[in-house]
């Protein structure tokens, strides 16, 4: 059976709700999509006649576009199998794409910024589309293709993020690994040739400066601990909540938020990560029991949360959770710089910062195996390097002996 190539309005809404025109490849039942870097409201697509309705303002010019590119690829096809050539759906898209040099870079990362929100990866999304939204405003209204993300492209962007913005070095790294992604998706699907890479052999590597971590000590754990704060007050809420991320390893807040009374199962804690579904099952300590008595009058079954935050929200809106989550940190982060104050500590104090003061306290007594396991890490390697953090033992006892002379 032969090729058949056909124009079709792509059901993924973009930001600005309208949809991708795209060729799609059928051969022997299987199909391959190509973007043609045009985007339109689904008001203004004739599905029937594969045509873009006149009461688009650009109607004619794309229609040319359509009928020039239906000619074109049917010709590649004709000239393929003559040549006996591959075929196949993705064999015909490899072809037309080796010729293909114009691909946009925009519309292609708003379709993976869609998808992350579509999959409810909402911390990623929402970071994700406003370094997009930088790099936008970078480029300005000209056209952006992919081969435009050259070495010479990714420095003149990272000193403008470091000069206009004035974002550090690991913040460009965290902007370069989100383009980097969207190149990778965009090689894997046949959309760019893998010899236009930037991050490639000698030209960008993306490499982190090693972050300083600060993480509490014993004495300071105990100095908040032992602050006489107002029975139910916002601030006696928040210091709660932090404790219960540091006696229970370091969990991340928003994982806390999410706890409901059924996780809590014959003095256990029973939960499934978010940021990589992992489940971890771990003993209470003796100091969360009173938290725990604290909040069960306010109970209404296994079912309920622990803390208020997520009481409110609409828990068939994945968005609505996400907010109501990104608001309570905001707002503990804000109390915490007075729990800091009240306790005379003079390190900063975030909601994150429970994860280092427990990696902290651990220091060298706990092996690396265990603490994989309390972390909650998917690579043993992750759990040596973010220790490293905290094991200052031989190195002090080293300067000591050499400044002992």
């Amino acid at each position: 059976m032969p090729a058949s190539i056909k124009i079709v309005l792509r059901k993924r809404k973009l930001s600005d709700n309208t949809y991708p025109l795209a060729l799609r490849i059928t051969k022997d039942r299987k199909t391959s999509f190509i973007h043609l870097g045009k985007n339109i409201l689904d008001e203004h697509w004739d599905t029937k006649t594969q045509r873009v309705k006149k009461s688009h303002p650009n109607s004619a010019k794309l229609n040319s576009l359509i009928f020039d590119k239906i000619k074109e690829y049917n010709n590649l096809i004709l000239d393929l199998e003559k040549q006996k050539k591959d075929t196949t759906s993705r064999g015909i898209k490899s072809s037309i794409k080796k010729g293909e040099q114009n691909f946009s870079f925009f519309p292609y990362a708003d379709e993976y910024l869609k998808a992350l929100k579509d999959n409810h990866k909402l911390s990623r999304y929402s970071s994700e589309i406003a370094r997009v939204n930088i790099l936008k405003k970078f480029v300005g209204s000209q056209q952006f293709i992919f081969q435009d993300i050259t070495p010479v492209f990714l420095e003149r962007f990272a000193t403008y993020l470091k000069a206009d913005r004035n974002v550090c070095d690991r913040t460009v790294m965290n902007y370069y690994v989100v383009i980097r992604t969207i190149f990778n998706k965009a090689i894997c699907e046949g959309i760019v040739e893998r010899k236009y890479y930037p991050f490639s052999d000698n030209k960008i590597k993306i490499k982190y400066p090693q972050s300083i971590k600060i993480g509490l000590t014993g004495d300071e754990i105990k100095a908040i601990e032992n602050l006489d704060l107002e029975y139910l007050s916002p601030i006696w809420h928040t210091r709660n909540v932090w404790s219960t991320s540091f006696y229970f390893a370091g969990i991340r807040i928003s994982d806390v938020l999410k706890l409901k009374w059924q996780d809590f199962i014959d003095d256990r804690l029973t939960y499934r990560m978010n940021k990589n579904q992992k489940i971890s099952s771990i003993k209470v300590p003796d100091k969360m029991k009173p938290i725990l008595k604290s909040y069960r009058s306010d109970k209404k079954g296994n079912e309920d949360f622990i803390f208020p935050e997520l009481k409110v929200a609409d828990l068939n809106n994945p968005s609505d959770i996400f907010a109501k989550s990104n608001s309570a940190i905001h707002k503990f982060n804000s109390y915490l710089k007075e729990i800091a104050s009240l306790a005379g500590i003079d390190k900063k104090i975030t909601t994150h910062i429970a994860r280092h003061s427990f990696g902290n306290i651990s220091g060298d007594k706990i092996s690396p195996q265990m603490l994989q396991k309390l972390y909650r890490h998917s690579d043993l390697k992750t759990t040596i390097g973010y220790q490293a953090n905290f094991i200052h033992k031989e190195a002090d006892e080293a300067l000591e002996i050499v400044m002992n002379y």
